[in-house]
């Protein structure tokens, strides 16, 4: 216990009360006895007790709809809603959907900007792809993430055809490709897209991965990241659940298949989606669906 004193004359005097509780959570008073040492020995101090706070996780959050975008708004503040998180926002300036892993040469043009309510961020005038060669390759911040979330993104980026098309997949396997955990997020495509419920399931997802994002070195290897799509259900229903899925073919279906009331089981993520589920499904940083 630390041992508190306070000198008087030639003397060294103890705290005469020390205030502690039992197991019982009574309260328990100990009187430490009055003690002299002489003079020439030099009172006894010890050092300060202290505990080390939890490392705080760092997200990087980019998008492809732009930086004044709704649903990488309600992104952020849902991050900024967990326990210990730095967010840092580099986003596109303006809405660049459907432009792929594209990046520009060159140095980029970066200007200061804020989300939709305010939150600090950083505009890249590029592709989503150039928001994380900015930030990681050419210094434009002064850490290295421990994940990178795009979104979230106003409509589905599902199915073999689709996921290579779009920038918010761009963004997040330009984060992977660097060795950074990535996810790619997004809502149904709705008159009012549901974008909390997409931000939920990336939280909860971020949630459980917390302490492997953590413990991971700088610079280990990743090979895939995930996506997220999220459909939104018609007014009274609500998502089926959560599942875990690899991609499939669109095939001849439509695009906004949406039925959070049916019973069907998923075979993939379409179908998942398309049957009222959150689809989480991990692409590989090379090979199918991507050509490239």
């Amino acid at each position: 216990m630390k041992n508190l004193t306070r000198t008087f004359g030639v003397a060294v005097f103890g705290l005469l009360g020390v205030t502690a509780c039992s197991s019982d959570g009574n309260k328990v008073t100990s009187v430490a006895p009055v003690t002299e040492v002489p003079v020439t020995e030099a009172p006894v101090t010890d050092a300060p007790t202290t505990t080390s706070a939890p490392e705080p996780l760092r997200i990087l959050v980019t998008n492809d709809d732009g930086v004044g975008a709704d649903g990488i708004d309600v992104m952020v503040q849902s991050l900024l809603a967990m326990n210990n998180v730095t967010v840092t926002v580099v986003a596109p300036l303006e809405n660049q959907s459907g432009t792929g892993g594209k990046t520009t040469a060159g140095d980029l043009v970066v200007a200061d900007a804020t989300t939709k309510s305010g939150y600090p961020a950083k505009a890249v005038a590029g592709f989503p792809a150039d928001t994380i060669i900015w930030a990681i390759d050419q210094g434009g911040i002064d850490f290295v993430p421990d994940l990178v979330v795009s979104g979230i993104n106003n409509g589905q980026n599902y199915s073999v055809e689709i996921v290579p098309l779009s920038g918010t997949v761009g963004a997040a396997r330009a984060a992977a490709a660097r060795n950074i955990p990535s996810v790619a997020v997004s809502q149904g495509l709705a008159a009012a897209p549901d974008f909390p419920t997409s931000a939920g399931a990336v939280v909860a997802w971020i949630e459980d991965h917390r302490d492997e994002l953590l413990a991971r070195a700088d610079g280990e290897t990743v090979t895939e990241f995930a996506n997220v799509n999220a459909p939104s259900c018609a007014a009274g229903l609500s998502v089926r659940g959560v599942i875990e899925t690899p991609i499939e073919s669109i095939g001849t279906s439509d695009y906004n298949a949406n039925d959070c009331a049916s019973t069907v089981v998923p075979t993939g993520d379409v179908s998942g989606f398309q049957n009222g589920y959150i689809t989480i499904s991990m692409l590989p940083i090379s090979g199918s669906p991507f050509t490239d």
